[in-house]
């Protein structure tokens, strides 16, 4: 046809660059992961890194954070100070260069930092881009120079305001994050104190002071121990079975290692990665060398001086460990801006030798700890060897076909993963309902049978024999712990479905217990969900509300003024099919908590203070916390 509808062209013209800084205000997330409040954290990061490494050059001893009344948040460092004179090149102030150029700054000449967490050069840039507002105000020469920026481009020069010591230099800066950019502005202590305990261990002897004007919130963090006090820290609530951390650092080449270990009586192992002070919370080289030395070391050490014949797998070794591997590393390799994950190939035989060199030695020299550590592997040895009947039973259970699936699972008809969902669900009145009100296509619904073993405190055998554990393994189908395979699994959302009250709290924090110890990759995938019911129904009539909360339930009384039949919702099992449905389980009306990891060592923990052995920690962190709580009263 001659006026057939022409196709749209793909040539040179459909090209757009996009300058400056332009690609991030597209594309967010790409370089601080999110636009929720994770993000939002990730900015206060990237000028804290910056700060951290003037400390890792030696030039910084102090670092304050100060959330603003107008939510700005300021960083100041007393290290050397952003270089404020012009650049050979780009014929402009270096400060104007690194703030407003991507891949610009000191970390790229191996003279200004040896080692560096903000490695990529993009932290300051990122920061600029995504502000309504920043300024950068730095001492250096007896001078104090300022510039601002709006979303990333100067607004002034360069200017000199003033005059100070020679000896005071510095960098601050002050940022006004995008409300156009960022869903919420609210910066949170805990996550940002979490942090910052964190980058005060690893860096002994660095004072970090934090003060959050709005909340009130004070910190104040210098530990000269580093990270033998790290993980004294980590084992508060633990029995620790040596009281005093082994430590040993040793630099080859232009690497430093740094290792700190301490076993106790439980049963998880807890290691922590930190590379030029990032938590790299997926692990990578350093941690598998530290993990292949430690076994090595340990089946040596029970082979000769205790003549045990039990052969000791990795899993064995680390059990009731607490480790911190801490690395300065010249040219570190991350997957990504985010960090997770390091990938330098010679730093694994790097810490291997040295862990295996190091650890010998202490071995050698503290008979009665290294015999104590390896008993506790012997005993961990012969645990496992007990439980393998209860844990191939669960890895078979595991299996894809529908024939191995447990009979109380109501699966779905779809195969396809990003569609279908598992409703974990509280008993078996509440499974009646759910099943009646499920769409049978993508909806499977597993009941457990009360509240399952909580995994923080139990032996590994106890929890492959566990009926439910074993249930609600099978049904996911991935496996658990070092079987776990996230190819295997069976559903695109894991939702947990109690109740709305104490019980169904407690059956939740267990359920999340047992996600985060054996199946952390569901979280860190964002496949695990709560689902949230309401609390009460109103009818006016013939028509009826739903609430979600007391706050609501106020609000929504108020609106509809009187005649009204309030009903309280004891439990899911209350509801008719048709309410569950309208309430919890339609994907156009419901609503979900999505279960995400913000810090690992803050994570870990909270579940020990709160699942594990030590009572009185579980009591101090309640009493701290109860007043936060939305609590059912």
């Amino acid at each position: 046809m001659a006026e057939e509808k022409k196709k749209e062209e793909y040539n040179a013209g459909s090209i757009k660059v996009l300058e400056g800084l332009e690609g991030i205000r597209t594309r967010p997330s790409m370089y601080i992961g999110s636009t929720g409040k994770e993000g939002l954290h990730h900015l206060v990061y990237e000028i804290v890194d910056n700060a951290v490494d003037e400390h890792l050059a030696g030039a910084c001893t102090e670092i304050n954070i100060l959330v603003n009344e107008d939510s700005s948040v300021t960083v100041e460092d007393n290290g050397r100070g952003i270089p404020v004179d012009m650049h050979p090149i780009y014929k402009k102030p270096a400060m104007e260069i690194i703030v407003t150029k991507l891949h610009a700054g000191g970390k790229f000449d191996n003279k200004a930092y040896a080692v560096s967490g903000g490695l990529h050069g993009v932290g300051i840039s990122v920061v600029a881009a995504l502000s309504k507002k920043m300024i950068v105000e730095v001492k250096r020469d007896g001078k104090i120079y300022t510039q601002s920026y709006h979303i990333g481009k100067p607004t002034n020069d360069v200017k000199v305001i003033g005059k100070t010591d020679k000896e005071k230099t510095g960098t601050t800066v002050t940022f006004y994050p995008d409300d156009t950019i960022f869903s919420t502005l609210k910066i949170e202590d805990e996550i940002l104190i979490s942090r910052l305990r964190e980058i005060a261990f690893l860096n002994a002897g660095l004072t970090i002071n934090y003060e959050n004007k709005i909340t009130k919130k004070k910190e104040k963090f210098n530990f000269a121990g580093g990270l033998v006090e790290f993980v004294k820290w980590l084992n508060k609530t633990k029995t620790a079975i040596h009281s005093k951390p082994i430590f040993f650092e040793k630099k080859v080449a232009s690497t430093v290692i740094s290792v700190a270990i301490q076993y106790t009586e439980g049963y998880q192992d807890r290691i922590f990665g930190f590379v030029n002070t990032i938590n790299t919370v997926e692990g990578g080289t350093h941690v598998t060398g530290f993990k292949t030395a430690l076994t090595r070391v340990i089946n040596d050490y029970a082979e000769k001086s205790i003549k045990s014949d039990v052969k000791l797998e990795g899993d064995d070794a680390r059990e009731g460990i607490t480790a911190v591997i801490s690395l300065k590393l010249k040219e570190p390799q991350f997957e990504g801006q985010t960090k997770t994950k390091l990938g330098n190939s010679e730093v694994k035989g790097v810490v291997d030798s040295v862990v295996t060199e190091s650890l010998a030695q202490f071995f050698e020299e503290n008979p009665s700890i290294a015999k104590a550590i390896v008993n506790k592997v012997i005993n961990a040895a012969k645990a496992r060897s007990a439980a393998k009947k209860a844990r191939d039973l669960v890895r078979r259970k595991g299996a894809l076909s529908s024939g191995s699936l447990p009979g109380k699972l109501a699966d779905c008809s779809s195969k396809k993963l990003e569609k279908t969902e598992l409703f974990i669900c509280e008993g078996e009145s509440a499974a009646g309902s759910s099943k009646m009100a499920r769409n049978k296509e993508f909806q499977a619904i597993l009941p457990l049978k009360g509240k399952i073993l909580n995994v923080e405190k139990a032996n590994p055998h106890k929890i492959f024999e566990n009926e439910e554990i074993s249930l609600l393994t099978s049904a996911i189908g991935t496996g658990l712990g070092e079987t776990f395979n996230f190819e295997r699994l069976r559903y695109g959302k894991i939702i947990m479905m109690c109740d709305a009250d104490v019980d169904g709290s407690h059956i939740k924090t267990l359920l999340l217990t047992f996600f985060f110890r054996f199946m952390p990759k569901l979280i860190e995938s964002r496949r695990i969900f709560a689902a949230v019911p309401p609390l009460y129904k109103i009818r006016k009539g013939s028509q009826d509300y739903y609430v979600y909360s007391d706050e609501e339930l106020k609000k929504t009384i108020a609106k509809l003024g009187g005649n009204l039949n309030v009903q309280r919702f004891k439990g899911l099992g209350e509801m008719n099919p048709q309410q569950l449905w309208d309430t919890t389980m339609d994907p156009k009306a419901r609503m979900l908590k999505l279960i995400t990891i913000e810090d690992a060592v803050e994570a870990d923990e909270v579940f020990s203070t709160l699942m594990g052995e030590a009572v009185e920690p579980r009591k101090l962190f309640i009493l701290e916390y109860a007043k936060k709580a939305n609590l059912d009263i």
